[in-house]
């Protein structure tokens, strides 16, 4: 719950400077809803930012109806959205998503064109009683078993609880090892599991980018703070490109 009207504009033209056309990674901004019309009109202003696709940092699982307050998928599509996060470790704590409601919107966000970012992750109380790997597969486990052969259209990303906002990160070697489970439990339920990518959404910046994503099976980064800041952001692009 990032950004203005002012600050919007002044981060999305410094992307625009500094964006190299049409790099060989895809990137992405997920806005909050009230500025998704401001970030399309900006990608029109700035003719850089063609290479900048746009998401949202949630979704309903409702496709319309009584739900005040909520945004529906074919809302986001329409305002040009490709990506929709879906089951941020946010969401689940303060908001009280639960893993079938998350299977839920992954649902709609597919049924409307847009492709949820599916995010798993454990605490540091159950990262310290060892049942990292038993979360992470109960939370993906949902997303498949309600999506079926549709999973391999979707973007997971891992984002430990215990590394977001805090400075804490997962070292290199403890994300693959996370990673390298969540792709045996893609490949287990799609022949397709080799084109769903795998990001990694734990505290990633512009020093420790190049590491992480440097291991085989962290294809990309879901980030948080170091997105407000262009240089940084472009900076852990550049670290994609390598």
């Amino acid at each position: 719950m990032n950004g203005s009207l002012a600050a919007n504009e002044e981060l999305l033209a410094a992307l625009a400077a500094g964006l190299a056309p049409g790099p060989s990674c895809e990137v992405a901004v997920c806005v909050p809803s009230p500025y998704l019309m401001q970030v399309q009109s900006l990608k029109s202003k700035y003719p850089a930012l063609s290479v900048l696709d746009m998401g949202a940092q949630d979704v309903s699982a409702h496709a319309s109806g009584a739900y005040t307050g909520e945004v529906s998928a074919a809302m986001l599509k329409e305002l040009g959205c490709r990506y929709a996060i879906v089951g941020h470790s946010e969401r689940r704590q303060y908001h009280a998503e639960t893993d079938a409601l998350v299977a839920e919107k992954t649902k709609a966000a597919l049924a409307a064109g847009i492709t949820p970012i599916v995010c798993v992750g454990e605490t540091l109380a159950e990262r310290e009683a060892g049942r990292t790997e038993e979360i992470v597969k109960r939370q993906l486990a949902a997303v498949i078993h309600a999506n079926g052969h549709c999973i391999s259209e979707v973007v997971v990303a891992y984002e430990p609880v215990w590394a977001i906002g805090t400075g804490k990160t997962a070292s290199p070697e403890e994300a693959q090892a996370v990673h390298a489970v969540l792709r045996a439990q893609l490949k287990a339920a799609t022949d397709q599991s080799a084109r769903i990518k795998i990001l990694y959404g734990g505290s990633m910046n512009a020093a420790n980018a190049a590491t992480l994503l440097a291991q085989p099976d962290i294809d990309g980064g879901l980030i948080g703070g170091a997105s407000l800041k262009a240089p940084d952001f472009l900076k852990i692009i550049a670290s994609a490109l390598v």
